[in-house]
């Protein structure tokens, strides 16, 4: 964990999604599809324990999915993609897919999840880096607008979300994403 934004010779054009099948993910009890590419990215934190290996993550987006359907009443794991330590991205609702991630925001938005809880640790550069590859896919593939705002939780809500130290970073990864 380095808490560096990433450098720039990241090879935008490639990033590994794990499916949901691979991580074991319940079935949605329901799925509503966007009507147009996302205007706006939305990136939180879990606020769970940090994640950097796949041994650690798998379990912890199966306790995230049944937290957001049974105690919260969401119809999935609210958010679109989940970021581990490792920089592995992990598909919640994926592309296109209305999420459950920031109220009056969601039928506009994609909502990005960094595994861990960002007051207390910082984002390592291959997290960062996966973002900003994954946000160039999204882009390419029609699902992300190309002017799209890239937002943290509490721009849009009343949280700490997404973590002092990963909103810290917030605008040098815009920077990132004008230069890309």
């Amino acid at each position: 964990m380095d808490g560096h934004t990433p450098r720039k010779t990241v090879d935008m054009n490639s990033v590994a999604v794990v499916c949901r099948r691979a991580w074991n993910a319940v079935d949605p009890r329901d799925r509503t599809e966007m009507k147009s590419p996302a205007q706006t990215v939305v990136v939180h934190h879990t606020a769970l324990r940090y994640c950097s290996n796949p041994r650690d993550s798998v379990p912890h987006l199966a306790h995230i999915q049944h937290m957001h359907m049974q105690e919260r009443g969401f119809d999935d794991i609210g958010y679109n993609f989940l970021i581990s330590g490792d920089g592995v991205v992990y598909e919640g609702r994926g592309w296109g897919i209305v999420g459950a991630h920031a109220k009056e925001h969601n039928f506009h938005s994609v909502g990005i999840a960094f595994m861990g809880n960002f007051n207390d640790e910082l984002p390592s550069s291959a997290s960062l880096s996966a973002l900003l590859r994954l946000l160039h896919i999204g882009v390419l593939h029609g699902h992300v607008q190309p002017s799209f705002v890239l937002v943290g939780h509490r721009d849009v809500a009343k949280t700490a979300c997404p973590g002092e130290h990963l909103y810290s970073l917030l605008p040098k990864l815009r920077e990132q994403l004008q230069n890309h």
